[in-house]
């Protein structure tokens, strides 16, 4: 029998304790034992994000956080800072157009980052700003950004910073809180070991007081409203009721390690794929910050990479 290899940057594949939680019988989400569920899961998610903050817990993918987070802290008209160095930068952009709001892309090229100097300047010349929205991990690259750099700039302004935390959450440390990061929005699908579905947001004071005057249209993606349902126990629209049973046990699995350790496997893993990469002759796509939770690497001259996927992806 043929062997599956699942090398893709999400979905990834999950530990057996998970899969066994996938397929226990589903609860209801208007009984106690969900409501039980669901604190113990929003609780792990806070302690991996190390915020005392609550996260809010939505059943979509990770692009729906990322919607949610523009939709309840921007309205038409606001400027916006992007960070774009790859495709998940550059959705930040497309869903901020789509609601009106006016964006200054920060660009650099694919396999590069960009420098906290440059948004420095940014937020300079930009001091309207409502957000700048950044990637920590930007999966189409394998880029890691600095996002301890520009937290530290935006908590000088009045500047919310939002990250998307896809493909880092659970592999690449964000403090929320130590670090000031205004809002963090992440998916179940990559280092938290779990099948798609899930998406998660959390917002700190600034956000909050931000979603209070935000006026873009939202139904599904309304925070406020979310927030007191999930403050309950309960969703205010039905859950992702088996892959939160999933998450309950893989968060568990995280903590059992310790968030240091897990942080420390994975650097020493993604360290070791570049240097086995490097010793076959083949060339990193990134080389000055690689991210630890995606390996980047060109595929060598008088090779289609593209049909190496069609043939093992």
């Amino acid at each position: 029998m043929k062997k599956y290899h699942l090398l893709a940057p999400g979905p990834t594949p999950l530990p057996p304790e998970v899969l066994q939680a996938l397929s226990r019988p589903i609860l209801h989400h208007r009984t106690p034992e969900f409501e039980a569920l669901f604190a113990r899961v929003r609780g792990g998610l806070s302690e991996l994000l190390e915020t005392r903050n609550e996260v809010i817990v939505l059943a979509a993918s990770g692009t729906g956080a990322m919607e949610a987070a523009v939709v309840n802290l921007c309205s038409p008209g606001d400027e916006a800072i992007v960070v774009r160095c790859g495709k998940f930068g550059e959705r930040w952009g497309e869903i901020g157009k789509a609601f009106g709001i006016r964006v200054h892309a920060l660009d650099a090229p694919y396999g590069e980052a960009v420098a906290a100097e440059r948004v420095a300047e940014a937020l300079k010349a930009h001091p309207q700003a409502r957000a700048l929205f950044a990637t920590q991990s930007e999966t189409s690259t394998g880029v890691l950004q600095d996002i301890g750099g520009y937290a530290r700039l935006t908590r000088r302004t009045d500047t919310l910073l939002v990250v998307d935390t896809v493909s880092s959450f659970g592999v690449v440390a964000c403090p929320m809180d130590a670090s000031g990061v205004d809002a963090v929005v992440a998916g179940s699908q990559k280092g938290l070991m779990c099948p798609p579905g899930l998406a998660f947001i959390a917002l700190g004071d600034r956000a909050w007081r931000a979603a209070e005057r935000a006026t873009c249209p939202k139904f599904y993606w309304d925070l406020r409203a979310e927030r007191k349902w999930q403050a309950k126990g309960q969703a205010q629209f039905t859950p992702a009721v088996s892959l939160l049973m999933g998450l309950d046990v893989a968060i568990g699995l995280l903590k059992a390690d310790g968030l240091a350790q897990v942080y420390r496997r994975h650097d020493l893993l993604a360290r070791a794929t570049r240097a086995g990469a490097e010793a076959l002759g083949l060339t990193l796509f990134t080389r000055a910050a690689p991210s630890p939770a995606v390996t980047a690497i060109k595929a060598p001259p008088g090779v289609d990479g593209e049909a190496v996927v069609r043939a093992y992806g």
